[in-house]
């Protein structure tokens, strides 16, 4: 079977994956339900790969290696960031090994490169990152569900801590493709100041210095910037080296858990908006962080938190429609019921089966063992419903 290879996932892989493993095959006892989880797992982003991965081990670990009340096998495919080979994994996952349902998902390009093979299948897609605005508004589908938030969210909430800020100029960097466009139109959605400049760079830039000048001649009260993975890492220690971090820092998914460790004191007091931070106070959110930690030696992020929360989904569901994946009709009821628990808190389904929650401003810390962590500051949007929910029309 190569590298795609089903494994069950018990408490020992789990352990495993937090370093770097390779999954062997371990059979379950039959019947049991197969997942696909798709990943981008090598190359700039594999960092946040590995997160979701995990989160998702994690949290059928948790479940005591079921999901709703039957053994799980999950099959792990590296996307490799090239959309053909996301779909032509993904196809043999649905052709050749029968999957019940496909989750993951790290970038917007990778989801919409399989989403029409794995929706057109009559397969179950749950994006547990990944939620461009092409699928969340007219281009909505009864197969596809998220289990993180509409890309622009995010952006959106830091727009508006910026708005509450006062800041009047703000520059703006993103990466050029569809993720970073949402990131911008986000922002914009609620920030109404001045944008300075509005600068797209390479998905594999990681040399910033030409832009870190223009920001200093600019001289803005802030910026905003999306730079996932190992661009995050690179800007936020170049920024930072250029002596720019007297001009506010304000950011999504470029100082996470998943850049943190490379990005160390650099980061410290940078900001960024989410879902959730891992000093998040419920009794199901403080439980997931000391299992993970244990288990992987590292301080979960967004991305872990949702997958996490994606694997409770799919087990609620199941077990409401008592074990049987192949009724598809009270399967996708039972998602759109939105009833599982999350590290998040409350939250509920939109017509568009993304989340309707509740998103936070948060800052770089550093904990009393030296590792780093975002820490919720003030709550910033309260059962937020994504912009597209509106434009979305199901039969």
């Amino acid at each position: 079977m190569n590298r795609r290879r089903f494994l069950t996932t018990t408490a020992a892989t789990v352990a495993a994956g937090g370093f770097g493993f390779t999954p062997s095959i371990l059979r379950a006892q039959s019947p049991a339900v197969k997942i696909a989880f798709v990943a981008t797992l090598s190359g700039p982003g594999a960092a946040l790969g590995t997160h979701l991965r995990d989160g998702w081990l994690a949290g059928v670990t948790r479940l005591g290696n079921q999901l709703g009340g039957r053994a799980v096998e999950t099959l792990v495919i590296d996307d490799e960031l090239k959309p053909d080979v996301a779909v032509s994994k993904v196809r043999a996952a649905l052709e050749r090994d029968k999957v019940d349902a496909v989750v993951g998902v790290v970038f917007s390009n990778m989801l919409q490169a399989i989403v029409r093979p794995v929706t057109e299948s009559n397969t179950f897609l749950i994006t547990a990152n990944a939620g461009p605005s092409t699928v969340a508004g007219k281009g909505c589908n009864p197969f596809l569900f998220s289990s993180a938030y509409q890309n622009d969210q995010p952006h959106a909430a830091m727009g508006q801590a910026a708005q509450d800020a006062g800041y009047k100029r703000v520059f703006v960097l993103v990466p050029n493709y569809q993720a970073g466009k949402d990131a911008v139109a986000g922002f914009r959605s609620r920030y109404k100041g001045e944008v300075v400049d509005e600068i797209y760079v390479p998905l594999s830039q990681l040399d910033f210095s030409t832009e870190i000048t223009k920001i200093a001649a600019a001289k803005p009260d802030a910026i905003f910037t999306f730079m996932p993975g190992a661009l995050g890492v690179n800007l936020v220690r170049q920024y930072r080296q250029a002596g720019l971090a007297g001009i506010p820092f304000l950011s999504t998914f470029t100082v996470d858990e998943s850049t943190l460790p490379a990005q160390g004191d650099a980061a410290l007091d940078f900001f960024t908006a989410a879902t959730w931070a891992p000093n998040v106070d419920n009794p199901h959110s403080r439980r997931f962080v000391q299992e993970f930690e244990a288990a992987y030696g590292y301080v979960p992020s967004n991305f872990a938190a949702h997958a996490y929360d994606a694997a409770h989904m799919l087990d609620a569901a199941i077990r409401k429609t008592k074990g049987d994946v192949a009724n598809k009709p009270a399967l996708r009821a039972a998602l759109e019921s939105g009833e599982f628990p999350s590290v998040r808190g409350a939250l509920r389904l939109g017509t568009n089966h993304f989340p309707i929650q509740d998103f936070w401003l948060c800052k770089v810390a550093k904990r009393p063992d030296g590792k780093f962590q975002t820490e919720t500051v003030r709550k910033v949007l309260t059962a937020d419903t994504d912009s597209y929910a509106a434009a979305c029309r199901m039969g």
